[in-house]
């Protein structure tokens, strides 16, 4: 069986200016080293009435709030009325999606935010894709390099049976479906995959696949949400 971990079991690519970027790949992490040079040829199409282009490899959408404090750095998307708060850092290569909001002392680095994605506190987000929706409280973050070193491996079960991806990556946060609730001061370690609707509980330690509509609460407690009318 395999799992559920591909773009098409993840996200909806109607939520993202980078849909394009995702078109030809299976798993969303083989996008993380196609997101410079993405960003470099769509900056270039953006239409000059909603988005100003800020310095060489900078495009901020006119709609979009940006603090004077902010540290922006290129190649960087900023979408139509996101808002970049107080002290937020963005060192380059980053996609911040339509509403999405990057909050005091956060931290980015070579992601896609899909529309709406909220990482408003204290985060830092790396190599990773986070889905529409998608939300990071406050002081959780993205381990985007094992202690070893090693290349990663997206590792959990599918079913009964456990499976093993070799990502090719030396450096991978995490890749977040939509609508994914992650609690504070929660860490993400490399490779972690979490499935559309899932939460993960305060202060966890997370690794491995968690599957859609789950709650994480320990390594040896992730139990489905019950059903309920009006649910995906």
């Amino acid at each position: 069986m395999l799992p559920d971990i591909t773009v098409k079991d993840l996200y909806d690519l109607n939520e993202t200016i980078a849909a394009e970027l995702f078109a030809d790949v299976t798993y969303p992490w083989e996008v993380l080293p196609a997101i410079h040079d993405f960003i470099l040829k769509l900056g270039e199409t953006l239409p000059e009435e909603r988005f100003e282009k800020r310095g060489q490899d900078i495009w901020v959408a006119k709609s979009a709030t940006v603090a004077p404090t902010a540290c922006l750095n290129g190649p960087l998307i900023i979408d139509e009325e996101a808002e970049i708060r107080h002290c937020a850092f963005i060192r380059g290569n980053a996609i911040v999606g339509k509403g999405a909001v990057v909050g005091n002392s956060t931290e980015l680095k070579n992601v896609v935010l899909f529309n709406k994605v909220q990482v408003p506190h204290y985060n830092y987000v790396g190599d990773s894709v986070l889905g529409y929706k998608a939300h990071m409280g406050a002081g959780s973050i993205t381990s985007n390099v094992k202690s070893d070193k090693t290349l990663v491996v997206v590792k959990g079960k599918a079913g009964d049976e456990s499976f093993a991806l070799e990502t090719g990556l030396k450096k991978m946060g995490v890749m977040l479906g939509d609508r994914v609730e992650v609690g504070c001061n929660s860490v993400l370690n490399p490779g972690t995959i979490i499935g559309r609707d899932s939460n993960v509980y305060p202060t966890s330690c997370v690794r491995g696949f968690i599957p859609a509509r789950h709650i994480f609460k320990r390594e040896s407690e992730v139990t489905a949400k019950a059903m309920k009318a009006g649910d995906y």
